[in-house]
């Protein structure tokens, strides 16, 4: 059970990453069809996330807080490098400075915080 659990978690996270990363995304086009197609890639993720929240723990009980630290830690880490990356690759206007808080809104909103 240990095992499908931390399964879950990092599926959890990754999906609620890429929701992250393509919120960000979004916010630095210019480009009204590809901002369409990161939100709706946002919008997919988040909604997929929320299942797998819903199987990690029950909705309204509260994860532990050593899970809560785990999955902010990984999840900002995740988009910052994958942002990184984009930046490298010749992105423009992609804001770092929002991580935090759309990490936090995202972990609010999938009701692990």
């Amino acid at each position: 059970m240990a095992q499908n659990r931390k399964r879950l978690i990092d599926l959890f996270i990754g999906n609620i990453s890429n929701s992250v990363m393509h919120k960000i995304l979004e916010k630095a086009t210019e480009d009204k069809e590809l901002a369409g197609r990161y939100n709706k890639e946002l919008s997919t993720s988040l909604e997929i996330a929320k299942k797998y929240r819903e199987k990690i723990n029950p909705v309204n009980a509260s994860l532990p807080d050593k899970d809560i630290e785990y999955i902010k830690s990984r999840i900002t880490n995740k988009v910052k490098n994958e942002l990184m990356q984009r930046i490298s690759k010749g992105y423009e206007n992609i804001d770092l400075d929002l991580v935090e808080g759309l990490v936090n809104d995202a972990l609010k909103d999938t009701k692990v915080v």
